[in-house]
């Protein structure tokens, strides 16, 4: 069941232009509020954040994104470094006029979020990483067979060929520890997926790892950060949350019973210590006001509904940012 939204009835949907794709974005809630990024982990997509946004979309501007080589996203031939998925991110920031933001990463999301930190000082004011794994050290990768076959060139390439929803399903069942049913859209996404994008977004987030751990680059920061863990997560170590308390002013929640996917396993916990961290009289500089940044609109290119692969109904446009800008239409009850 999904809760009513305060602010806007519609989602606006975009399709931001990029030097080298499409980025998808879905932006909810209150056009003017203060704004609410959230990211994605590998294989994953914006539906992954459906069960938590309509509780923070009721005081907060929430955008998420589909990373390139994700969801309804281009698929680049290459660029799935951590880096580069943070630039593109700050790209679309710029062209939406998104102004700063509190970001939410979610597993890999958590280290493109960092990345973002890093390149742009003058829009991040916060982080937040939801079961982000520290350092190489704390993730099980040693212990699935499927994911040290999937990094294997040869063997991950015949591997992800013969996928089928089965088998995304069953490897799945390790990014959550309560019983829910996995949605249809988590599946779609994963599936969709090119071999290319997913062992080389698997590859990026060890690398940024290895480089550098997230709590001394997050410590180099200086801003407010909040870790949320499940304490029964299967894909990393929870005792590893314990390392970003060297972070100063670091808070770390673990939730109990929950696995690597808080925001469908307890939606209403996370939602509610996000909201609590995210808390205009915690972070005053999130009220801000938000500079747009002019982009010139795309000359001699047209877009219409019925030609862009995303098209899911509604209105569209190229808006004076140049982006693909979709409305999301709201259906008439039938009589």
């Amino acid at each position: 069941m999904t809760e009513p939204m305060s602010g806007d009835s519609a989602a606006d949907e975009r399709f931001v232009r990029l030097d080298d794709g499409d980025m998808h974005v879905v932006a909810d809630g209150k056009p003017a509020a203060p704004a609410l990024l959230l990211i994605h982990g590998t294989g994953a997509s914006t539906a992954w954040w459906d069960p938590v946004v309509p509780r923070l979309a009721g005081a907060y501007r929430v955008i998420r994104v589909d990373l390139l080589g994700h969801g309804r996203s281009s698929s680049p031939a290459g660029g799935y470094d951590i880096p580069a998925q943070a630039r593109r991110v700050g790209a679309a920031l710029d062209r939406l006029g998104a102004g700063r933001v509190t970001v939410i990463g979610h597993s890999t999301g958590g280290s493109v979020a960092t990345a973002l930190a890093e390149q742009r000082p003058d829009v991040v004011v916060a982080l937040a990483l939801i079961d982000t794994g520290p350092s190489p050290d704390a993730s099980y990768i040693d212990q699935d067979l499927l994911g040290r076959l999937l990094l294997a060139q040869l063997p991950g390439r015949l591997l992800w060929g013969l996928r089928t929803e089965a088998t995304i399903r069953k490897a799945m069942r390790t990014a959550f520890t309560r019983p829910v049913e996995i949605p249809d859209a988590f599946i779609a996404s994963a599936r969709g997926m090119t071999y290319r994008a997913v062992a080389g977004t698997m590859r990026g987030s060890l690398n940024y790892l290895k480089q550098r751990s997230l709590p001394d680059r997050l410590a180099a920061l200086g801003l407010p950060v909040l870790v949320i863990f499940g304490a029964e997560d299967q894909r990393w170590r929870s005792s590893s949350a314990d390392a970003y308390r060297v972070v100063p002013g670091a808070r770390v929640e673990l939730l109990p019973g929950v696995g690597h996917t808080p925001m469908l396993e307890d939606p209403r916990t996370t939602g509610k210590v996000l909201l609590d961290f995210a808390a205009p009289a915690a972070h005053p500089q999130l009220t801000a006001p938000r500079i747009a940044v002019p982009v010139p609109r795309p000359t001699g290119q047209s877009c219409r509904t019925s030609d862009h692969p995303g098209n899911l109904g509604g209105s569209d446009s190229w808006d004076d940012a140049g982006s693909w800008r979709h409305t999301r239409s709201t259906p008439r009850p039938r009589s």
